[in-house]
């Protein structure tokens, strides 16, 4: 299976800077590539897979490989919704929007969004609005949304009818249990510094 994708953003790694980025993914989505025999039944249920530059088998070929590096300068890569149909339909079993996730928190990490930065903007941006909230408010992600992404005026217009007809709301609405999903972020937070120690330390190694 041929396998192509942005190799500008994503230049070759050194073999050792692979390693780190295939245990990282192994670690922390608990999966193992090494399970896919590439029967494609996850492409074949995908609903966003003809958008995508590389499929979903080809991401998984792509760790199989040894290449993370195609996988992190992928557009599937951060056009993945999670919906979990592959999950369903895969005779193994694999979780690929797991891997997924754990391939976009080390691009996140060492700086390989590139011409996807708007997308994780939004993913920050909705994150920060539940642990503030508890939910998601939608008039402040807008906001900081154009606001970070400059483009300051896409969809304004839209925001005052949706106001009158009660669709969001002007202030953010906050949960009663707040203490609770704030004390989710927190313990987040602790095990993200932990594991940035310990990349520090495999890369010193």
């Amino acid at each position: 299976m041929a396998i192509t994708a942005n190799s500008a953003s994503n230049p070759t790694m050194a073999p050792s800077r692979r390693l780190e980025v295939l245990a990282f993914v192994t670690r922390t989505s608990g999966q193992d590539v090494r399970l896919c025999y590439q029967c494609a039944k996850c492409a074949a249920g995908c609903p966003l897979v003809s958008a995508m530059d590389l499929s979903p088998p080809q991401l998984i070929r792509a760790l199989q490989l040894g290449q993370p590096e195609l996988a992190l300068g992928s557009d599937a890569l951060w056009l993945c919704v999670g919906c979990q149909t592959c999950v369903t339909r895969c005779p193994c079993a694999i979780d690929l929007p797991r891997i997924v996730d754990s391939l976009r928190v080390w691009a996140d990490a060492h700086e390989h969004a590139g011409a996807h930065s708007d997308i994780l903007t939004f993913h920050r941006l909705f994150l920060k609005s539940i642990e503030l909230t508890g939910r998601m408010y939608e008039i402040g992600l807008m906001g900081g949304y154009n606001l970070l992404s400059r483009r300051l005026f896409s969809n304004t217009d839209l925001a005052l009818p949706m106001l009158r007809r009660g669709k969001v709301k002007a202030v953010p609405q906050r949960i009663q249990a707040l203490d609770e999903i704030r004390g989710i972020f927190q313990r987040a937070e602790t095990l993200r510094r932990a594991e940035e120690v310990s990349l520090r330390g495999a890369g010193r190694r």
